[in-house]
């Protein structure tokens, strides 16, 4: 249930449309469901202005589709994120408005609209490694309502790729930045926008970029203003935390 909904049922029982059990039926289930092994929690909706985010990693199928068949009840977007194909084919047993995004490893059950905003977050990677982090980002950003452009490929090893797309980087609201072995492209990017920048660090690289750190401490010590950081391979919160900046 989302503020719009609740305000929905109030004025129904306001004017007599509903009668009160049948609101308090509806509203039963906030702020949380147990069902044992989860606790779905529908109120986060309200909270928090999306719904609650079905993280699969370490869930069975059985359970990522218990949650979901609970969440469609309430008729909201449903995003599930580190989804493999076989998370995708259980959902679709239960819905057939289920759509995976294979390189963002991310399955979207989409029942509302979203306004899209006018604002552009750009998503940048340095390299074409880190485009399933970055996927993960931009699907999540377009999820929530956003618009996004991508620019994949455009790292510091040649860095006149990215001087060439200047004219995506300056027009962008929000700028996530993707980069693995050493994580020098945040700090570049910063350098050169008056817009905020999300640095994702991924675990890409050789044996000294210790599955990441290396370009989490780069990313962490730059010397360019306005940049914030992710955990390392969390497109997702960078994609999140866009949309939220992109929406204020």
């Amino acid at each position: 249930m989302d503020s719009d909904s609740l305000k929905h049922l109030l004025e129904n029982v306001k004017n007599g449309a509903t009668d009160v059990d049948e609101a308090v039926a509806q509203l039963r289930k906030l702020p949380f469901e147990d069902i044992g092994f989860a606790k779905v929690d529908h109120h986060r909706n309200i909270r928090n202005g999306y719904p609650e985010v079905i993280y699969c990693q370490g869930k069975t199928v059985e359970q990522v589709k218990a949650i979901v068949s609970r969440m469609l009840e309430s008729n909201t977007n449903i995003m599930a994120t580190r989804a493999g194909n076989e998370i995708y084919e259980g959902i679709s047993e239960i819905t057939p408005d289920a759509v995976y995004y294979e390189a963002a490893r991310i399955v979207v059950v989409k029942r509302r609209s979203i306004q899209a905003s006018e604002k552009v977050i750009a998503i940048i990677t340095a390299g074409t490694s880190d485009i399933p982090v970055a996927e993960e980002a931009a699907v999540t950003a377009e999820t929530m309502g956003n618009k996004v452009n991508r620019l994949y490929d455009v790292g510091v090893a040649g860095i006149h790729r990215l001087f060439a797309s200047a004219g995506v980087i300056m027009e962008a609201n929000v700028l996530v930045v993707v980069a693995g072995m050493e994580g020098a492209l945040a700090s570049v990017v910063g350098g050169m926008v008056d817009k905020p920048v999300i640095a994702v660090p991924t675990s890409v690289g050789y044996g000294a970029n210790f599955g990441g750190l290396s370009a989490l401490l780069t990313m962490l010590n730059s010397c360019a203003s306005g940049i914030a950081v992710v955990n390392i391979d969390n497109g997702f919160g960078a994609g999140y935390m866009a949309s939220m900046i992109n929406k204020l």
